[in-house]
């Protein structure tokens, strides 16, 4: 079982005077602390592992928000930001003596500028609320994960987020343009604005993906695109997951770009055809959704492209979209894949790692022997045109070890997406989940490096401890040295 670090005794004594002082800073309804009331924070999107949190605040106002985290600093009292707790990784799990900072309130469309197309938006707005708030004028907002209708534009940027569209128009680092955040201390800064790329180190890209661990955002500014002239889906089916996988490849080796390209087994394909009814051919052992947008022309060439490399790699099926309800039925089976395999068991872990696409075919068969060895199950659905994998650990928590033989299922899946030069997660974060995995990864001095990073904005350790970061070691133990007879060692190098 993965562990949190040890609740401060200290701390949870003072409870009571902690709610009252965030009561004075948060009036009204902002403050929560009865257990009841609580439950609904114990957890994210990550459901196997459970903490009531010392108290939950939500702020309205930045000014609120500075002034927690002052508190918070000044007490050193722990922080958990929250936005809508889709984290699949564990990032906004609670601490039993920290502060939960929900970002529930912060739910506004501040601005929409069309002539530089982009929005301002507080951080509780949900990522399809943007596109919904811009798509009569013919823009959208691209990044669009399977959680889009709940998953808040903030914790979008603090994991990166990207969706079934990120392989044409990038994930969330590559939609945004600007920040407010606030850090540990309660300063608030901002980064970027409605321009291009600002000169100096990239803050910006620092910030996005970093947690939770750097500072809470309370303003965005995301880019908008227009919508393409043209979107079609083609799904192909194959007799087997090695011949769509080598699909994958040849289509990108071919220079097609397509604006999504997703794959399912077979376990996914039937249990979203039995929950979405998506017309989904159910005789294939794989199954590729992909989408072709641009100018209806050059679509229509693209579709011709993509076929003829399908058939090259045995495609069993072939089908082309011929209506705008007829795409979004197709994708309406992808983005309820999720619950749709939580029909057929009681509890599934979704693993997010990512791989080189000409690895395919050897990480499926990897992950069936796999499967085979911890006696689970497992469906896959993934971002096949970037190697992003999602495969879907199917257990039952309330089966003896079934919750211990999942975990390591999903550890040994990870360790093989290194093994053949992919990296622990594509876009749900770190978290709790790889926290531990992160040394096969990194070495110690990379480890050390990435914990100075986040030391320079929180040499406490209170934003979001216990995530990320395999050991608990405080800042100052990165720069502790030996010190012998009152002389430093090595007194030539210069210490800042």
């Amino acid at each position: 079982m993965l562990k949190m670090p040890e609740a401060d005794p200290q701390t949870l004594k003072k409870r009571a005077s902690i709610a009252a002082a965030l009561r004075r800073i948060v009036p009204g309804e902002g403050v929560i602390e009865t257990a009841t009331e609580m439950s609904v924070y114990e957890s994210d999107g990550l459901t196997a592992y459970r903490q009531l949190p010392l108290v939950v605040v939500l702020p309205k106002t930045t000014a609120e928000v500075a002034k927690v985290l002052r508190y918070a600093f000044e007490n050193k009292i722990k922080v958990v930001p929250r936005g809508a707790g889709t984290s699949l990784s564990g990032g906004a799990l609670p601490l039993a003596d920290g502060i939960v900072l929900g970002l529930s309130k912060f739910n506004r469309i501040l601005e929409i500028d069309y002539d530089n197309r982009c929005a301002v938006v507080q951080p509780g707005v949900t990522n399809l609320a943007i596109t919904e708030a811009v798509q009569h004028r013919g823009f959208y907002y691209a990044p669009d994960p399977s959680s889009q209708i709940a998953c808040t534009i903030g914790g979008n940027v603090a994991e990166n987020s990207g969706g079934v569209h990120c392989l044409k128009y990038g994930l969330t680092a590559n939609n945004i343009l600007g920040l407010e955040m606030v850090l540990i201390t309660g300063e608030v800064i901002r980064l970027g604005g409605k321009h291009l790329d600002s000169d100096g180190l990239d803050l910006l890209g620092v910030f996005t993906g970093s947690e939770g661990l750097l500072g809470v955002i309370t303003e965005v500014t995301v880019r908008l695109l227009q919508k393409p002239e043209t979107a079609r889906v083609i799904l192909v089916g194959f007799p087997s997951s090695e011949d769509a996988g080598n699909c994958v490849a040849d289509i990108i080796s071919a220079g097609i770009i397509p604006g999504g390209m997703e794959m399912m087994d077979k376990p996914a394909i039937h249990a979203v055809e039995e929950f979405v009814h998506a017309d989904y051919p159910l005789d294939v052992e794989a199954l590729l959704i992909i989408e072709l947008d641009g100018p209806a022309i050059e679509v229509d060439h693209l579709i011709e492209e993509v076929s003829a490399i399908a058939r090259k790699n045995n495609c069993r099926t072939s089908r082309v979209s011929t209506s705008e309800a007829e795409r979004l039925l197709f994708w309406a089976g992808r983005k309820a894949a999720f619950p749709a395999v939580g029909r057929i068991s009681p509890d599934y872990f979704c693993m997010d790692g990512t791989i080189p696409r000409k690895r395919l075919s050897e990480v499926l068969t990897g992950m069936a022997e796999l499967s085979k060895k911890h006696g689970l199950r497992v469906a896959n659905v993934f971002h096949a045109g970037d190697g992003n994998l999602h495969p879907l650990i199917l257990y039952d928590a309330n089966v003896g070890d079934e919750l211990a033989r999942a975990e390591e299922f999903g550890a040994d899946i990870l360790r093989l997406c290194v093994k053949v030069g992919g990296v622990l997660t594509g876009e749900h974060g770190v978290g709790i989940e790889k926290r531990d995995l992160m040394p096969i990864m990194f070495t110690e001095a990379d480890l050390a490096q990435q914990q100075r990073l986040k030391c320079a904005f929180d040499d406490r350790g209170l934003l979001n401890p216990g995530k990320v970061f395999p050991t608990l070691h405080a800042c100052a133990e990165l720069g502790r040295m030996h010190v012998k007879a009152g002389k430093l060692p090595f007194p030539e190098i210069p210490r800042f």
